[in-house]
């Protein structure tokens, strides 16, 4: 692990990271260890890979070459509902469709081995700025929001019903943040792993967070209002630095609020990630579609 400084955590989306829905803040302390190998081979459904030029990524009014996928589990047919899987800093759509993520296989395991109800998933690449707009004008969560989506949807192997938002890390903070634009008639739920929230902008990565102005107007730590009405997973290690303002953040909630929380053994790590998966797939899926 990178040591912290004043100014800067750096959050990884490769070798470390970029209970269902309670009514209440359901807290729990997850004491799982690794998911069991059964020894059954499973084979990872279709995945259809593309790109696009993105104007929200540009800077100077020049686009960005933006890659995406498209999962789908294995032997399903017809129009599937969506869940976008954003990335951690360091990040990209090719890491989670291969390796160290390999979200293919992970989602074929859920649906033919664990039985959930079958979503597709989607990765995008998204820099490392956080997923919001930034002073040079790039903004790959507008990205997500004016460009991805209605491209995505207007796919027939897609359904247009609200869809899921996963994200880890980085990608964790802005599944927050963008599910808050989106608001509840377009989200279903959202499942944010380790995400990267800070209480101190004066510890807050600059690629996301230049200064506390920034910090102001993007923290997602006193804007727990935004996501009513939406069901909310947040998963996290209690030796992961960004445990004390995600339990933080978590403890903001009404008692009224749809969130579930697990806190447990773990760091900032992709094994920890993993290990968790299955539960947060398993929870999108009792929503979407």
């Amino acid at each position: 692990m990178v040591p912290l400084s004043r100014r800067t955590i750096l959050l990884s989306g490769a070798a470390a990271i970029s209970g269902a829905a309670a009514v209440g803040v359901g807290l729990s302390f997850d004491r799982a260890g690794p998911t069991e190998d059964l020894g059954v081979a499973i084979t990872p459904g279709p995945v259809v890979q593309g790109s696009f030029t993105s104007a929200a990524r540009g800077r100077g009014g020049r686009g960005v070459a933006t890659q995406w996928a498209l999962i789908r589990p294995p032997d399903i047919d017809g129009p599937l509902p969506v869940v976008v899987a954003l990335h951690g800093h360091g990040g990209s759509s090719a890491a989670l469709t291969g390796e160290p993520w390999d979200l293919p296989s992970a989602l074929a395991e859920a649906v033919v081995r664990d039985g959930i109800a079958p979503f597709a998933l989607v990765t995008v690449s998204g820099g490392s700025s956080f997923w919001h707009e930034r002073p040079s004008g790039e903004d790959a969560g507008a990205m997500v929001t004016e460009e991805l989506l209605p491209m995505l949807l207007a796919r027939p192997d897609v359904t247009d019903d609200r869809i899921g938002l996963l994200g880890w890390s980085m990608g964790g903070y802005g599944v927050l943040h963008l599910g808050a634009i989106l608001g509840p008639e377009r989200v279903a739920a959202i499942c944010a792993s380790s995400p990267g929230l800070y209480e101190d902008p004066d510890l807050a990565h600059p690629d996301g967070f230049r200064n506390a102005a920034e910090y102001q107007r993007f923290s997602v730590m006193e804007a727990q209002s935004d996501l009513a009405g939406i069901p909310l997973r947040i998963d996290i290690g209690t030796e992961d630095p960004f445990y004390a303002a995600t339990r933080a953040y978590v403890d903001g909630f009404p008692r009224s609020a749809e969130v579930s929380a697990t806190f447990g053994a773990g760091g900032h790590e992709i094994d920890y990630s993993k290990r968790m998966l299955p539960a947060e797939l398993a929870f999108l899926a009792a929503h979407v579609g």
